[in-house]
């Protein structure tokens, strides 16, 4: 019998929870979802296991429906957050983690605080060690969507590696969800398992 998965209404990380669980039990299930943070989450975890997905829009909401030959899942290299620590492979401690709260530096003038932001962000990619995670929530996902000044500083730090994770519920309240032009859209489960695998966490 297939198995459905009703994770509507349900705040991050509760979707992917659910459907993690699932899959370690059942080769096919349906995940109802009813916004896009959710279904982007559900739909890279199923990903990263390997599994096959078909996502159909209904007016009661998003239905994903997974399948998979092994009820365990296949882990790949795309996982984030969810077996480990992420972005990294030589690190005896564990990743180096960045995490951004806000799109601005520091506290006292905001005018400053936007060009300190913009300053650190392109001197991640000249110093070393750099970092193997970058984590943005609150304001800090301003800085990653269409229009930010730092768009192609995080791209290209993107392009040598470092995993950049913005967390979808914060961009689905500033009304950017559409907007995210670096990064991958992230949830609290994958953030959470990101920082507690850390070796070290730098807050800016």
């Amino acid at each position: 019998m297939l198995k459905t998965v009703d994770a509507r209404g349900l705040a991050c990380p509760q979707p992917v929870i659910m459907t993690k669980t699932a899959l370690d039990t059942d080769e096919r299930i349906v995940v109802i979802v009813d916004n896009p943070a959710a279904r982007e989450n559900v739909c890279r975890l199923a990903k990263s296991r390997g599994c096959e997905l078909k996502v159909e829009e209904k007016p009661d909401g998003i239905y994903i429906s997974i399948s998979s030959g092994d009820p365990k899942g296949k882990e790949t290299e795309s996982t984030v957050g969810l077996t480990g620590p992420v972005g990294i492979t030589d690190r005896k401690t564990g990743p180096l983690v960045v995490t951004i709260q806000e799109n601005r530096m520091g506290r006292g003038d905001d005018e400053l605080g936007y060009v300190l932001i913009k300053s650190f962000i392109h001197t991640l990619s000249e110093v070393r060690p750099a970092p193997d995670v970058m984590i943005f929530f609150n304001t800090g996902v301003r800085l990653c969507v269409k229009g930010s000044e730092v768009i192609d500083d995080l791209k290209h730090l993107q392009e040598t590696g470092i995993k950049i994770l913005v967390c979808g519920t914060c961009l689905n309240f500033f009304g950017l969800m559409n907007d995210l032009e670096a990064g991958m859209i992230s949830n609290m489960y994958d953030i959470s398992e990101t920082l507690l695998s850390a070796g070290k966490i730098l807050t800016v």
